[in-house]
């Protein structure tokens, strides 16, 4: 039995989220850091690592609408270049951490005994340290580049989606649609993605929306201490590191930006929020 994708399914969907304002504001802020990172060569007005020594740490006004850095840099520009990198920060890191964590999780719950074992042990592993510890640690081994935080919060992601995955599928193959499935003979592989996969993407789906917003902050906060993007990248987290020092005097320098990671982290938050309410059938009204 698959999720239902019939038109009373959808409508019943759609009908719950328009009576979400949350979710909406959700999606709407979502879609405007989406349009400002797609349409940035355009909506730019200058180039995000141009150097203005003579307009630096100029405040917001009408030349510069949110100011410029201490190198002259044009804020507004910065940002939304730096809506770009966020926005591939969290799909790349989702998106890899999810398809193998969920690979992980469907094989061992569908498989059980000994490799479950093996691979549950191993996801304890990495739950036993910080999430963020281990990200700085594989990032400093690796190099302070925004390549390698990427993959060092993509490490310590996985397990996430490992442990969801393996719980759905430890109660979803013991329904009877899949011990008839199993009965008349039909392959392991055609189970696991015709049965299995399709009941487990409601709660992976959810899951990703939350992990979007933590995967931006949390590159971004390597990037603050120096493990992820560098100078000129117009990287958020960079962004705010450079105007540290000039908080209590240039407060645009850190507050532009943080305020860009903040909205972006809510409206993911905000999403999965309405999603796990729609999806779930316990938390329906």
């Amino acid at each position: 039995m698959a999720i239902r994708t019939t038109a009373s399914a959808r409508t019943k969907f759609f009908r719950g989220l328009l009576k979400d304002p949350t979710m909406l504001f959700g999606l709407a802020m979502l879609v405007m850091f989406t349009f400002l990172a797609l349409f940035a060569p355009i909506l730019s007005p200058e180039d995000p690592i141009h150097q203005n020594i003579s307009a630096s740490l100029t405040a917001p006004g009408p030349d510069f609408l949110l100011g410029t850095d201490k190198l002259g840099r044009d804020i507004l520009s910065r940002i939304l270049f730096g809506a770009r990198i966020s926005l591939f920060v969290g799909l790349a890191v989702v998106g890899g951490a999810g398809l193998f964590g969920s690979a992980v999780g469907l094989f061992a719950g569908y498989t059980r005994g000994w490799a479950d074992e093996v691979l549950m042990r191993v996801t304890d592993i990495f739950f036993a340290f910080p999430s963020l510890i281990l990200a700085m640690a594989i990032a400093g081994a690796l190099g302070p580049s925004l390549r390698n935080a990427l993959i060092a919060v993509a490490v310590v992601s996985w397990p996430v989606y490992a442990r969801l995955i393996r719980g759905q599928v430890l109660v979803l193959r013991e329904q009877e649609f899949v011990q008839a499935a199993r009965a008349i003979g039909a392959p392991s592989l055609r189970i696991v993605v015709r049965h299995l996969l399709p009941n487990t993407l409601a709660p992976l789906l959810v899951q990703a929306s939350f992990d979007m917003g933590a995967v931006i902050l949390s590159v971004a906060g390597l990037s603050f201490i120096g493990f992820g993007a560098q100078p000129p990248t117009p990287e958020w987290g960079v962004m705010i590191s450079e105007g540290r020092n000039y908080i209590t005097t240039q407060w645009w320098l850190t507050a532009v930006p943080a305020g860009a990671i903040l909205l972006l982290v809510a409206a993911f938050n905000l999403i999965g929020d309405g999603l796990r309410d729609l999806l779930d059938p316990r938390l329906r009204k």
